[in-house]
């Protein structure tokens, strides 16, 4: 019954997402203005990511910035519904420049096998479809709360030739992730999710403490497969730029609070290339190095409705 109900949401988002381009960027813009006015989550999460990453900004300039974020992810979100639920070759005729592929190229020949670290900025969906068109890889995901969920999302990642292993993010699947990169393989991980107590360490992010995954390094380390950064920056509506650029050496220190310190340095210059699109709707600072549940930045959002 769930992969029904799975098939269902398919279609609603298939119907919304052959919407003219025009009517979904006024629905998107309806909708940040529904966030903002509204005082919704995505509004206030968004502020209080700016009051802790850019604090030398003036409130009026967070607030400037508050409304692009806002508006740049309502748009992410219906152009994601296209990209879902169109042929993946069509959605690839969205990238107007490409740059670094050779470096990925180059990684895929050296037999180390690849880690590809995508950060959620611009639109990471569309770069799992070029990265599915390019070679065969394994992408690593964190399963949502609800089954029907992650059946919708397992329904609209699986790319038109079956080259893509979608991979739980648990013992099994890291397994998983090692043996393909032994073999020389490709894996795909957003590198900036906040990972459970025990599996990562703190490390700054943009001048914040930031729970941070230590698998990629980790994976990078044991494995010796070599790193790269890769993401689809938007340069226009419905127009992007891929680009694969190489990660600090430092990502596969045997220290783990060298290589997470590394790995957000290298998220952090990419959010800053264009701070709207970077995914500040999410709440990274909800753990504190001492561990003490008060010191959770966004515990009095609901108060500042």
């Amino acid at each position: 019954m769930t992969a029904v109900f799975a098939r269902l949401l398919y279609f609603f988002a298939a119907v919304i997402g052959r919407l003219p381009w025009s009517w979904l960027r006024a629905l998107a813009d309806a909708l940040a203005w529904v966030w903002r006015v509204g005082g919704g989550r995505e509004s206030r999460v968004t502020m209080r990511n700016l009051e802790l990453a850019y604090p030398e900004r003036t409130p009026e300039e967070r607030e400037r910035l508050r409304r692009e974020i806002l508006r740049t992810t309502a748009r992410q979100a219906l152009e994601t519904l296209r990209l879902w639920t169109r042929p993946h070759g069509q959605n690839l005729c969205w990238l107007e420049q490409r740059a670094g592929v050779e470096l990925f190229d180059a990684a895929i020949a050296s037999g180390k096998g690849v880690i590809v670290a995508a950060p959620h900025y611009g639109n990471w969906e569309l770069l799992n479809q070029w990265l599915a068109a390019h070679t065969p890889l394994a992408i690593l995901y964190r399963p949502p709360e609800s089954a029907l969920g992650e059946a919708f999302l397992r329904l609209v990642r699986a790319d038109d030739q079956g080259r893509v292993t979608q991979v739980r993010a648990e013992a099994a699947g890291i397994r998983q992730l090692f043996k393909r990169l032994r073999e020389g393989g490709v894996v795909g991980i957003l590198p900036d999710q906040q990972p459970k107590a025990g599996d990562g360490e703190f490390a700054p992010f943009f001048g914040v403490p930031a729970y941070t995954m230590s698998l990629l390094p980790r994976l990078a380390e044991r494995s010796g497969a070599l790193v790269l950064f890769a993401y689809c920056e938007r340069i226009g509506d419905g127009r992007f730029a891929l680009r694969i650029e190489p990660a600090p050496a430092e990502i596969a220190a045997s220290d783990t609070m060298v290589a997470t310190a590394a790995l957000n340095a290298a998220v952090e210059r990419i959010a800053r290339r264009d701070a709207a699109q970077y995914q500040w709707t999410y709440k990274r600072y909800t753990l504190h190095p001492s561990w003490n549940p008060y010191f959770n930045p966004y515990r009095d959002l609901e108060r500042r409705r």
